[in-house]
């Protein structure tokens, strides 16, 4: 099953495609996200279950319908998988402009480096930020700045965590190296 040609539309969010992306780390689990609607989550878990991918609590459907977070894990693996139910205009304007890479024979969706450092600082753990200083680090000359400050800006203000974007100017800076604005 190739779950990058159905529907619902999504992409991997997390260590997976920083990884992807260039920058050796290691990660546990897998994250993604997905644009689709609430009432179609029952037939979304039974194609990931027919696809080895099987839900790690009981009653996962309906934790995702009020915590906006399918908790899954790989069958054979263990490995666990969080997959974010898209809902903001930002996420579905990200999942439309994602990415189909090849990684080592595997076809993988992952987000714009843009996209992905709103992402990474909207989250904001200490490993989401070593990854927006090592995306910024490769990427810096190739993001769009004005429209990833913006939207990290109307995240820090409705989540009312203006040191998002104090975080992503300190991290741009660092990139751009000293004597650059």
């Amino acid at each position: 099953m190739d779950v990058l040609d159905e529907s619902p539309p999504g992409m991997i969010i997390g260590g997976v495609a920083v990884i992807a992306l260039g920058f050796p780390r290691t990660t546990v689990d897998i994250d993604a996200t997905v644009w689709v609607p609430l009432d179609d989550l029952d037939a979304l878990v039974g194609r990931l279950e027919r696809a080895g991918i099987e839900p790690r609590i009981a009653g996962a459907i309906d934790f995702a319908k009020t915590n906006h977070v399918l908790l899954m894990k790989h069958r054979d693996s263990g490995a666990p998988i969080d997959i974010s139910l898209a809902v903001l205009p930002f996420e579905e304007e990200a999942i439309a402009h994602r990415r189909v890479i090849d990684v080592g024979g595997l076809r993988m969706a992952i987000p714009r480096v843009d996209d992905l450092l709103v992402y990474k600082l909207v989250a904001s753990r200490p490993q989401d930020l070593r990854d927006v200083e090592e995306l910024l680090l490769r990427y810096v000359d190739t993001v769009d700045l004005p429209r990833t400050r913006r939207l990290v800006g109307e995240f820090a203000g409705v989540l009312e965590r203006s040191e998002m974007l104090a975080t992503f100017d300190r991290l741009v800076a660092l990139a751009r190296g000293p004597g650059e604005s």
